[in-house]
């Protein structure tokens, strides 16, 4: 069955956008692949996965290094927002995906494609990231996904790969699905399908076994401006050298492992293993920055606004309008968020130690309770007095009633 004549794969090299190839040619008798790859700074080399699509039939095999971009227009803006989805992972994997998307609509529209492909399975959640992000950035064009149609088994997908000439990327007896970026890991399948079982350690490759962490702790400082991190130990860095260098730093010292049952937008639970050294730490150290240079209102509504934007990234809503707005008073509170914080890394911990910035709130002399103090204290009494007014005024009455 005919369904397009030209169509942009998005590419990986694994076992399923390998397997899209032969199947949206020989299946569904689209007539030309092409593919892309997005270089995120996974750390593979991308020449095979070019060379291994055009084996696999692909008529030509595009590799886009998008790392920069990815970090200070799609990871920076996510810490600058505390992204947390469900207050554990923060959206490695799923902040990918608009970038892929903006990058599949402009190849698409750059060699005349009329339809974009991808190997997102019926029960993930990077379909509905793909096709909404897709549709808003070009709301005309045809969108095809054979694994959400073509039922087959993981096993079942590699075989007809093997059949069709594609070596497999995994081991049968151990079919990992792993997706990796510059921001981390995220690893399903096989064992980890049971949410019971310890993950094998060989799963991890961003962190080091506890027992394998340096005996003695070590300490970072990390420096932000207007929210966006940009140096650490003092030495300003770009934002790839900076993520790059953090991962190695914290994951020496087993940070950044996330293993959690996620709830997916499609409605059913899913057991999910994370590796995300430099991006946990950078928000944990970020949020602490705000802690310091943010009022006390601002701080207590903007968690209400984090949680909104880690659900619409998760959810596949980059583009969405809400989004955008919602990006409008995330930067405005940025502006006074700059300084640096302190962090002890030690035995699968980053702990935060020390905080300071010239926009800090926090007074010494109203804060101590040495000889230094200058809070009036006279005028706590009228304050509480004032503020407990009303729940004496209940309970009065309360008790009046009975």
């Amino acid at each position: 069955m005919s369904r397009a004549k030209k169509v942009v794969l998005a590419y990986s090299g694994g076992v399923d956008t390998s397997v899209c190839i032969p199947y949206l040619k020989n299946e569904w008798g689209v007539e030309e692949v092409i593919t892309l790859a997005a270089d995120l700074g996974q750390g593979d080399e991308l020449e095979p996965i070019r060379k291994k699509a055009l084996a696999s039939g692909a008529s030509e095999s595009l590799v886009i290094d998008a790392t920069e971009e990815f970090v200070k227009d799609y990871a920076f803006p996510a810490i600058q927002a505390n992204a947390l989805y469900e207050n554990r992972y923060p959206l490695s994997t799923a902040l990918a995906r608009p970038l892929i998307a903006k990058l599949l609509v402009e190849a698409a529209e750059k060699y005349g494609a009329d339809a974009i492909a991808h190997g997102c399975t019926g029960k993930g959640n990077d379909q509905v990231r793909f096709d909404v992000s897709i549709g808003a950035l070009n709301p005309k064009i045809k969108i095809l996904a054979p694994a959400r149609e073509w039922k087959m088994s993981r096993e079942e997908t590699i075989a007809y790969g093997e059949k069709c000439g594609i070596p497999s990327p995994v081991k049968k007896s151990s079919p990992y699905s792993i997706d990796r970026n510059l921001l981390g890991m995220a690893i399903e399948a096989g064992i980890l399908e049971d949410p019971w079982a310890e993950p094998p350690e060989e799963v991890y490759l961003m962190t080091k076994a506890i027992e394998q962490t340096p005996d003695t702790p070590e300490y970072i400082e990390i420096g932000f401006d207007c929210g966006n991190p940009v140096s650490l130990n003092g030495k300003k860095l770009s934002p790839v050298a900076l993520i790059s260098q953090l991962n190695e730093i914290v994951g020496n010292h087993g940070v950044g492992r996330i293993d959690m049952i996620e709830n997916r937008l499609v409605g059913i639970k899913s057991r999910e293993i994370y590796e995300t050294p430099a991006i946990l730490v950078l928000m944990h150290a970020h949020r602490d920055l705000e802690s310091l240079t943010l009022t006390a209102d601002v701080t207590r509504y903007k968690r209400g606004i984090e949680e909104t934007y880690s659900q619409m990234i998760y959810n596949g809503l980059w583009y969405n309008p809400l989004k955008t707005a919602l990006d409008a008073f995330i930067q405005d509170t940025q502006k006074r968020v700059t300084g640096t914080v302190r962090l002890k890394l030690f035995k699968g911990n980053a702990t935060i130690v020390g905080r300071k910035s010239d926009n800090s709130l926090y007074s010494f002399d109203l804060a101590t309770y040495g000889a230094e103090d200058e809070f009036d204290h006279k005028a706590a009494e009228g304050f509480v007095y004032v503020w407990g007014l009303p729940t004496r005024i209940w309970s009065e009455k309360n008790r009046g009633d009975k």
